[in-house]
């Protein structure tokens, strides 16, 4: 599929969606949010695709919003325009595969709000990552008030929110909202390593691993316990969990085919 904003490539199993709009440092507009929905669409349904990763190169990931498209908007017209990012981030999300963003230059905004989308997170030394809204009369609109406490405690968000300052990608380590810190150069192989890594694992066992994770930071610890407990169990009706076992006992690398 042809896309504007956006570049897909796949190779060995791990697709990377690579933001393309170097003119305005992949600032994100509608037709990115839009391409983006469709492309995590199209790789979720593609059996062949096992790991995603999404970047924007080594110079930046993304500058935030297109600033210019919104300053004359009203509240009808945001309503209405922040559907697709909302719905691409959530696509992209809820995939059933792995999603890891590699992170280099800018990752403002949008462009941070997008990371937090993803299940790891790989940052560029030369990162910087803030949610600036604040400092426009706004608040961060596509996810950022909902997964940045999850993920790095309310306390520590409120901060970078109420602030609107930029962090370096050692700041962003310590304080978890990345997982890993490596060279610019490095950036890119270190992100399809780590995707080779999750494809050579069981896509099943990952798939409901992930869902419990996510679903389970919805419920209490008793019934995300419980919900655990049923995934666990249905795994055993797999071909991956029998050919896992058998290759454990038989001193082998497991063949898995994701059934």
């Amino acid at each position: 599929m042809a896309y504007e904003t956006i570049l897909v490539e796949i190779e060995e199993g791990v697709a990377t969606i690579t933001l393309n709009r170097p003119e305005v440092l992949n600032a994100l507009n509608s037709q990115v949010f839009i391409e983006l929905g469709e492309a995590a669409t199209q790789l979720t349904a593609d059996e062949t695709v096992r790991v995603v990763i999404i970047t924007g190169g080594e110079k930046v990931f993304a500058a935030g919003a297109d600033i210019k498209q919104m300053a004359t908007a009203t509240a009808v017209d945001v309503s209405t325009s922040v559907r697709p990012s909302l719905k691409a981030f959530n696509l992209i999300e809820n995939m059933p595969k792995p999603v890891i963003a590699a992170i280099a230059g800018y990752a403002l905004g949008g462009g941070c709000e997008l990371t937090l989308t993803a299940d790891v997170r790989i940052a560029a030394d030369n990162a910087q990552l803030g949610l600036p809204e604040i400092k426009l009369g706004i608040l961060p609109g596509g996810g950022g008030t909902q997964r940045l406490p999850r993920l790095i405690g309310a306390g520590k968000a409120k901060e970078l929110i109420f602030s609107g300052e930029f962090i370096s990608a050692e700041e962003a380590l310590r304080i978890g909202l990345v997982n890993k810190v490596v060279p610019t150069d490095q950036l890119l192989i270190e992100a399809k390593k780590m995707a080779k890594k999750f494809a050579a694992r069981g896509a099943v066992a990952i798939q409901m691993a992930k869902t419990c994770i996510n679903e389970g930071l919805q419920m209490d610890l008793d019934r995300g316990l419980q919900y655990e407990h049923k995934c666990f169990s249905l795994l055993f009706a797999t071909e991956d969990q029998k050919e896992g076992m058998k290759a454990f006992i038989e001193k082998r690398k497991p063949n898995f085919q994701g059934k």
